[in-house]
């Protein structure tokens, strides 16, 4: 039988199959899919990327249990979450065990557009952070992100501030030691934000989405960004955190503001 690309989530598989094949060759290779597979109880068909702001994607069922719920665990953490109404990306799964290694004793984090919680929850179980505010403008997510804490035993350690960002930072009368800005692919860098919620010393994780060769084009214009903002920064490393297509990828700016 020919095999399709998919990605697994907990028991669930998501398929994407070839346009225009038939509704029946997508049940059967599902059912070999549970067959071969036995810990995959639901097999659902990728009918869409991931879009706009709250980052949804478009599943259609196709064999097993029908659901689209999620348990799914990762570095030691648990996470609950549906599948079409908010997101979730495993594949970064080496990147959330990276930033919180990162983390120092009682330092206090702030993590921006935190879905689920998946950032927030590990830096909250797989670090000695003081506390975790964890911020996202997706009311599912958030409902999710609320139960992540609670699944992982961290209610004393993560506070979750739901909102857009923007109007969230006019009422957070507190600045951050770590920044963590897991940012979608949006025009707005959010940077404003960060530096307002930033002092002497913050450190910002910041991620952007671009080709290859425009790395330098990202890095000026988080320099920019900062000028415009009058705040001195000392940019600490530029990494790749995965390719995204073909030429391009998620990329990640560490940056220390000095003032």
């Amino acid at each position: 039988m020919s095999r399709y690309p998919f990605d697994i989530l907990g028991n669930t598989a998501i398929v994407k199959f070839p346009e225009k094949m038939k509704s029946s060759e997508k049940i059967k290779f599902g059912k070999f899919l549970m067959k071969e597979q036995s810990s995959i109880k639901t097999v659902l068909e990728k009918a869409g990327k991931f879009s706009g702001r709250l980052r949804k994607m478009r599943t259609r069922f196709i064999s097993g249990e029908n659901t689209k719920e999620v348990l799914y665990r990762e570095n030691g953490c648990v996470f609950r979450f549906n599948i079409d109404t908010t997101y979730f990306s495993p594949r970064l799964s080496n990147e959330r065990k990276d930033i919180a290694s990162l983390i120092k004793k009682n330092e206090e984090v702030l993590v921006m557009f935190a879905g689920v919680g998946p950032f927030s929850v590990e830096i909250g179980k797989n670090s000695k952070a003081k506390s975790v505010y964890s911020n996202e403008l997706n009311r599912e997510a958030n409902k999710y992100g609320q139960l992540n804490i609670e699944l992982n035993k961290l209610k004393n350690k993560i506070i979750l501030i739901p909102g857009d960002i923007k109007r969230v930072v006019k009422k957070l009368n507190k600045k951050f030691d770590v920044i963590v800005m897991p940012r979608p692919q949006l025009k707005d860098s959010f940077l404003e934000q960060a530096f307002m919620l930033s002092k002497k010393g913050t450190k910002v994780y910041y991620y952007d989405f671009c080709e290859i060769e425009k790395i330098d084009k990202i890095v000026e214009m988080v320099k920019q960004q900062a000028l415009k903002f009058k705040k001195k920064i000392k940019i600490t490393k530029v990494r790749s955190a995965g390719d995204i297509g073909p030429y391009k990828i998620r990329l990640r700016v560490d940056f220390q503001v000095l003032n």
